[in-house]
């Protein structure tokens, strides 16, 4: 098959079995500028944009991505050399692929080339949504206090006189700034990151970034601007180099950075719009009044668990999250840990069958086909487990209720966090508290509370023994009889 690089001049003569866009990009305007143009993004609030274009809409909400850190730049060529296109590919379980090229990205501005372009395209009055996916960690709050880290260096930095903005606190704060000198309306910030309550968490963000810069200023951002809350799903791996060989191969599409999913997507959001917003609910977005049950739904089964597999997958020798999940005894863990522990701390969720939804997670977690890995789940657990785990375990300790399973997760963190698996192999750990972490970590042989006592992680945990207890059988069966025999008395099939 013949092998066609990807741009907009190309993309009307790749093969029929590739969808393509049936608008014209020509016609297209900037209405949301996007931080943190990753997989995700590209799999998820792109395509949605994408489809409501294909059917005549929302061409006025084209989008342009920006960068912010050195590694983007890689995005930024890629992107910029294909005229802001890509491949979405589906991976069904069967082995069977969609291929579709995404059209909705007609610009990218990267950040630290030109931060006066980024201010000023957000100045924009086009432009009325700011959308965030910068991970958990890039809303710069403390762990257990929730508060704005004013202390952080970049922020630091960005306070001083004649800084440069470079954080997207800095450039979104400026352009908010000259939007309300220039009589621009507010915009949205739409926080699109596994958070709890993101669109809330983004409004203290910056709104206390800004409270350091201008008083008056942060008060006109908190009474102006709206932060809808959301909730976000799309399991997404990171593109490897297998996967554009395959869509070469497969489609004859030369893609520098294809993007690779699951073929399950879901988007619930909070009506809640400063001016205007794309018609998302025609391209099946779920606009409701209230997103929290839909929130903790996904935070607390789908993000928690792949925490609980994670950890225990990989110490027990699985790489891929299709093979841990179609372990027996992780599996059966998984069920036990969202039935007893987490579906007590959740809300009636409208129009879902929880039932359903945790067997469909199991299924999603076993599809061969997407090949997610064991490690890209164990990336940045210091910003997840405490947004995601421990609210389960609070409120479970709160009613009286059962923590003996997250206690073990947390426990099993805590074993990989020592850096060595079980055959003495290194554990390459993805964290920014790495380093500290594994210092820890190494001491819990003579010290089995020392990764526990990090107050900034874990509160008060350590002082309930209920958590405690749990906590250190699990670490003890870790160190003296591993992963696999740990989870499988933990599954009640040892």
């Amino acid at each position: 098959m013949a092998v066609t690089a990807l741009t907009q001049e190309t993309v009307a003569s790749l093969p029929a079995e590739v969808a393509t866009p049936s608008y014209d990009r020509s016609g297209l305007t900037v209405g949301i500028v996007h931080f943190g143009v990753g997989g995700f993004h590209r799999a998820h609030q792109a395509m949605y944009l994408d489809r409501l274009m294909n059917e005549g809409k929302a061409h006025d909400w084209a989008i342009c991505g920006v960068g912010l850190l050195p590694g983007d730049a890689r995005m930024r060529d890629a992107l910029t050399a294909q005229d802001g296109l890509y491949t979405l590919v589906l991976k069904h379980a069967d082995g069977t692929r969609e291929a579709r090229v995404i059209g909705s990205i007609t610009e990218y501005l990267f950040a630290p080339d030109d931060p006066e372009a980024v201010i000023e395209r957000i100045a924009d009055p086009a432009v009325r949504i700011v959308s965030l996916t910068v991970t958990e960690g890039g809303y710069n709050f403390l762990p257990v206090t929730g508060e704005f880290d004013a202390q952080a260096p970049a922020i630091q930095a960005e306070l001083a006189p004649g800084a440069v903005p470079a954080t997207v606190f800095g450039l979104v704060t400026e352009a908010l700034c000259r939007r309300r000198d220039r009589g621009v309306p507010a915009i949205t910030i739409m926080s699109c990151d596994n958070i709890q309550g993101n669109g809330d968490v983004a409004r203290r963000s910056f709104t206390a970034f800004a409270r350091l810069l201008d008083p008056e200023l942060a008060a006109w951002i908190d009474e102006t601007v709206a932060f809808p809350n959301s909730m976000v799903d799309r399991i997404t791996p990171v593109t490897t180099d297998e996967d554009r060989a395959d869509v070469a191969a497969r489609f004859g599409v030369r893609d520098a950075w294809p993007v690779v999913c699951e073929p399950f997507t879901q988007w619930a959001l909070e009506d809640r719009f400063a001016v205007g917003r794309p018609p998302f609910e025609e391209a099946g977005v779920q606009v409701v009044p209230d997103v929290e049950p839909y929130e903790l739904m996904k935070l607390r089964l789908l993000n928690a668990s792949h925490q609980a597999l994670c950890y225990f997958g990989y110490l027990s020798g699985h790489r891929y999250v299709h093979e841990a999940a179609t372990d027996a005894a992780i599996a059966a863990f998984l069920l036990d840990y969202m039935d007893i522990e987490a579906t007590p701390t959740l809300r009636p969720v409208p129009g879902v069958d929880l039932d359903a939804y945790k067997r469909t997670l199991i299924e999603r977690f076993s599809n061969p086909e997407v090949r997610d890995t064991v490690a890209r789940l164990c990336a940045e657990s210091s910003d997840r487990i405490p947004k995601w785990l421990l609210p389960v375990v609070r409120e479970q300790l709160a009613g009286d209720g059962e923590v003996t399973r997250a206690a073990a997760v947390v426990a099993s963190w805590a074993r990989y966090a020592e850096g060595v698996d079980e055959s003495g192999e290194p554990i390459a750990i993805v964290d920014r508290l790495k380093d500290q972490l594994t210092a820890v970590a190494k001491t819990q042989h003579s010290h089995p509370t020392a990764f526990l006592e990090n107050r900034e992680l874990f509160g008060d945990l350590v002082d309930d023994k209920r958590f405690v207890e749990p906590y250190l059988r699990t670490l003890d069966s870790l160190h003296e009889r591993g992963a696999r025999a740990t989870v499988r008395d933990l599954a009640g099939r040892g």
